[in-house]
């Protein structure tokens, strides 16, 4: 498959099978991240693969959009890694490596047969605390994964037309 048959492939799994995934799969979408470019290859990504019953049940009962994965990625960066940039005060690109990190994770996850869904509707403090994920980490995306199964998913197949989009300057 090529990379835009893959791209077109990719659509927001939200309800999955409870087949478990194989650790050679999961490692793949762990490698497929390390592959991701950061800002000043600074690395600062941190992930958290949620596998156990009792943690993916707290983070189900705090997030609405885990649809029974039985894998839950939790992707944020390390505050004291994250490169800087000029183009405002206070500027830094932790949660734009961690989008192109969990692209490539999900993009990986799709080649694999796997479904994702990248989300970012829940509270930092209630995923720090149920995981005990320490102060220096920005909590910034989950990203749910396992076999989907015939329930709800959205594919994208409508697009805005690209001059609604694109400008030539």
């Amino acid at each position: 498959m090529n990379f835009t048959e893959l791209a077109a492939e990719r659509y927001s799994a939200r309800s999955y099978s409870d087949r478990p995934i194989e650790q050679e799969k999961i490692d793949a979408v762990l490698h497929a991240a390390m592959l991701a470019p950061t800002a000043k290859n600074n690395q600062p990504q941190k992930i958290y693969v949620v596998r156990s019953e009792e943690k993916r049940r707290m983070l189900s009962e705090n997030c609405r959009c885990i649809f029974g994965a039985p894998v839950v990625f939790v992707l944020g960066y390390d505050t004291d890694r994250v490169a800087h940039g000029i183009r405002k005060e206070n500027d830094e690109f932790g949660e734009t490596d961690v989008a192109i990190v969990c692209t490539h994770m999900m993009l990986k996850a799709t080649e694999l047969g796997l479904g994702s869904c990248c989300v970012g509707m829940f509270s930092e403090e209630i995923i720090r605390a149920c995981l005990d994920i320490p102060g220096n980490v920005n909590i910034t995306l989950l990203l749910p994964v396992g076999y989907p199964d015939a329930g709800p998913s959205v594919r994208h197949t409508e697009f805005r037309d690209s001059s609604e989009i694109v400008q030539y300057l």
